[in-house]
């Protein structure tokens, strides 16, 4: 029955796209860069003119993706979230920037986004007010808004859903995306719906999101803090059996921004970010300030094996295999031409781990394969029977991606991530395992 089951599950998400939002948008989970976790709300612009919510922010950040190798690697999106708008509407009922701190305007933005083979994202609130309490998009205003947001040649959209109730929301984020649909021009749009229904079934229809969202919120924002990304870690994967099928191309669940290279994580824990969000096929926005950004923190965001695994077009979110008693879980995601992508994370926080398994007892099939450390660079074959040890830091990561010479088997994937045996209960193995470096 297991296998049926998790067979059935695969099939589900290779066959996702025939259920996604038909409107070409986001194949692959998008990639930028988000002011909100970083910049918040900031809008002193005299006292503060770097950092405050204006287009000079945005612009400083398009230049940095242009010209540091940002854009080549897959990171095109510059989204605005609250706070860029006026107080009120235009004389026509229309939302409009704030003069002071966008005199250009939003259209010359996304025009300037556009010169540098970029594109521009824009938040909005389907409530009576945003969060931050600027003018929201009620019913009445959807499809004007939608189609300002196309005049202005916005590429992506945010809907967030403060100051709404479930009613209001089962009605407008369907509404909204068939408003974008209508406008002619492919905008990528962003549903924060389940996260406001508490992220799960009965309240949250999985099925419904993929028909109208590219991307969806399913839990809370983000901090700057190893305790925020460890919570979103453990909400997403006590979850998976409901999260994973839900996702695929065009259709992506959102575990939040990166927070890499900002003031709340270690290095070790910086990877494990990074790690873990391409293992759930995650939207990579990061939210920090490229103008200064370490050079530690660049190179964990812009390792290109750990964006090629995020962005494997064949589109299936990750999961969880293994969770030790011991602090140590076992993260596996498919890709496309019989690879796969491995993480051992470790929830220690005392020293590092020396965990022994073999691929076999990870459920690969027999056969040599291809081990390439995604931090490191080191590369080893490695035979599914061979035992092994990783060292893994305290609340840091191994990553590997595994070119295989068969498909990944599934005989003992058991529901909840949890497979029996005595390689995961404690036991220990005869052979003495090599040391991977």
């Amino acid at each position: 029955m297991c296998v049926v089951a998790v067979l059935l599950l695969l099939v589900a998400a290779l066959c996702s796209a025939t259920l996604a939002l038909d409107n070409g948008e986001m194949r692959v989970p998008p990639m930028g860069w988000l002011a909100w976790e970083r910049f918040r709300c900031d809008l002193d612009c005299e006292h503060d003119p770097k950092n405050c919510i204006s287009e000079n922010l945005f612009i400083d950040m398009a230049d940095r993706l242009a010209e540091d190798g940002w854009r080549e690697l897959g990171y095109v999106y510059v989204n605005i979230d609250d706070c860029w708008s006026s107080m009120k509407r235009d004389e026509k009922g229309r939302l409009q920037a704030d003069p002071k701190r966008f005199p250009r305007g939003i259209k010359e933005l996304a025009r300037y986004m556009h010169a540098r083979g970029l594109k521009l994202g824009l938040y909005g609130d389907m409530g009576t007010h945003t969060c931050g309490g600027y003018p929201g998009t009620t019913l009445d205003n959807i499809d004007l808004d939608a189609q300002t947001f196309a005049d202005w040649e916005v590429d992506m959209f945010k809907f967030d859903g403060c100051y709404s109730n479930a009613t209001e929301q089962e009605q407008g984020y369907p509404l909204m995306s068939k408003a974008l649909n209508a406008t002619g021009r492919p905008i990528g749009y962003s549903c924060s719906w389940p996260a406001y229904q508490g992220g799960l079934p009965p309240k949250v229809n999985y099925t419904e999101l993929g028909q109208i969202c590219n991307l969806w919120r399913n839990y809370g924002d983000i901090q700057d803090s190893w305790d925020s990304v460890l919570n979103i870690i453990n909400w997403f994967f006590e979850n998976q059996d409901v999260l994973a099928p839900a996702a695929g191309p065009g259709k992506w669940n959102d575990p939040d921004m990166l927070i890499v290279g900002d003031f709340g994580l270690s290095m070790d824990q910086s990877r494990a970010q990074m790690a873990l969000w391409a293992i759930m096929a995650a939207p990579l926005f990061m939210s920090n300030d490229l103008r200064t950004i370490s050079s530690g923190a660049r190179t964990i965001l812009q390792n290109k094996m750990a964006i090629i695994i995020n962005q494997d077009p064949m589109g299936v979110q990750g999961r969880r295999l293994v969770k030790e008693k011991i602090g140590i879980d076992v993260f596996w995601r498919p890709l496309s031409k019989n690879a796969s992508a491995l993480v051992f994370f470790s929830r220690r926080t005392d020293m590092p781990y020396r965990y022994q398994t073999s691929l076999s007892k990870l459920n690969y099939t027999a056969g040599s394969y291809e081990i390439y450390d995604v931090f490191t660079g080191k590369s080893m074959a490695l035979k599914d029977s061979a035992p092994f040890v990783v060292s893994v830091n305290p609340t840091g990561v191994v990553m590997w991606h595994v070119s295989a010479p068969a498909k990944w088997n599934p005989r003992h994937f058991y529901k909840g991530g949890r497979r029996q045996g005595p390689a995961f209960d404690g036991g220990e193995e005869n052979a003495v395992p090599p040391v991977f470096l």
